[in-house]
């Protein structure tokens, strides 16, 4: 009973975010291994908050309101997502199958509501059913939107780095971590701020204030889903801006000028794009393409039609002739009416007599 309790709003969110995915399904293998790999960074997690509050508490042995908001801010927050970043990163970076922009949503959230998940059945088995019906409505969808915020920036990451763009990708891979690790620290501040107060009334203020703030962070979350849904676009792209899904079958491999061989769209040693020889103009979205699947919709490369063969001679043969029976007119021909004065002489000139020079 506590164990369905803690897991049904996680298996609820997983299948909110996948359903979403239109253009690209994920493979079940790898969406299964980062929800696993998700829980295990649990254990990194807890190492790392342990070690920050020992610093934490050095640094200020006496509990304070501050100290409750910079253990949020500056130990839990970013402990928690810097663990999930690195897990996301490790598996998914490099991956074939991260060809759209919406992937990188799918990738985090999983990886965030593997981390929920555990997280969610040792808080319900240690106090009971009140506390995980509140955390099936607060903590788990709050691991799930820190995570749509990661992915968002993730997939900016990727694009920028497929297109050289070396400084934009190195913002958004810190974005990508900074921006999940703020609203978590913010998230947890409210909540750790208000229960250092002491006092009912600051500690309901600050209740109601994390009731509002989760309110917004989900409905913000909930459009950035539907947006980045509706605009999911392929991020791998070749040379002239043209799109191509990753077809190892038909694509091919490619040997790239510093000697590696390998059947992806960029080298995986130094990051040259695979060189593009004919494009075409896909004739149901209008999408430009290199190969033979179009990388917008699927739609197969039109043919160049059958190859014509040169024309051979044929001998020649003699036939026999056959007289064709010519059809004789049921009726017969009848003359037209004679028009006289058609023809009109001229008046008579008489010429002279040229002499005779004997």
């Amino acid at each position: 009973m506590l164990f369905a309790l803690a897991l049904i709003p996680v298996v609820g969110l997983l299948i909110f975010i996948y359903f979403n995915d239109r253009k690209d399904k994920e493979p079940f293998k790898l969406l299964i291994g980062l929800f696993f790999a998700g829980m295990g960074t649990v254990v990194t997690a807890a190492i790392a908050e342990f070690i920050g509050q020992l610093i934490l508490n050095a640094i200020f042995p006496y509990e304070s309101v501050f100290k409750a908001v910079l253990l949020a801010m500056l130990i839990v927050g970013p402990a928690e997502e810097f663990g999930k970043y690195m897990v996301l990163k490790l598996i998914t970076w490099k991956n074939k199958n991260f060809d759209y922009s919406y992937d990188a949503i799918v990738y985090s959230v999983f990886v965030s509501l593997g981390f929920a998940a555990l997280e969610n059945v040792g808080y319900v088995f240690i106090n009971g059913v009140g506390t995980a019906i509140v955390r099936m409505f607060t903590s788990v969808p709050g691991h799930a939107c820190f995570a749509v915020f990661m992915g968002y920036f993730y997939s900016k990451a990727k694009y920028a780095s497929l297109t050289n763009q070396k400084g934009k990708s190195a913002l958004y891979k810190f974005l990508t971590i900074l921006v999940p690790s703020l609203i978590h620290g913010v998230y947890d501040g409210i909540l750790f701020g208000g229960e250092a107060t002491g006092e009912d009334l600051l500690t309901g203020i600050s209740l109601v204030l994390w009731i509002i703030f989760l309110i917004a962070l989900f409905v913000v979350s909930i459009i950035f889903i539907i947006r980045t849904a509706k605009n999911d676009f392929c991020i791998v792209t070749l040379p002239d801006e043209v799109q191509t899904v990753y077809k190892p079958v038909i694509m091919g491999t490619w040997t790239c000028v510093c000697g590696a061989e390998n059947n992806l769209n960029f080298c995986f040693k130094c990051g040259k794009q695979r060189p593009v020889f004919k494009t075409w103009y896909c004739p149901k979205c209008g999408t430009l393409s290199a190969h033979n699947f179009c990388g917008n919709c699927g739609c197969q490369r039109p043919s160049a039609g059958p190859v014509q063969q040169p024309f051979q001679p044929q001998p020649y043969q003699a036939q026999p002739y056959q007289p064709q029976p010519q059809p004789y007119p049921s009726q017969p021909v009848q003359p037209g009416p004679y028009q006289s004065g058609a023809y009109q002489p001229g008046p008579y000139q008489s010429q002279p007599y040229p002499p005779h020079h004997l």
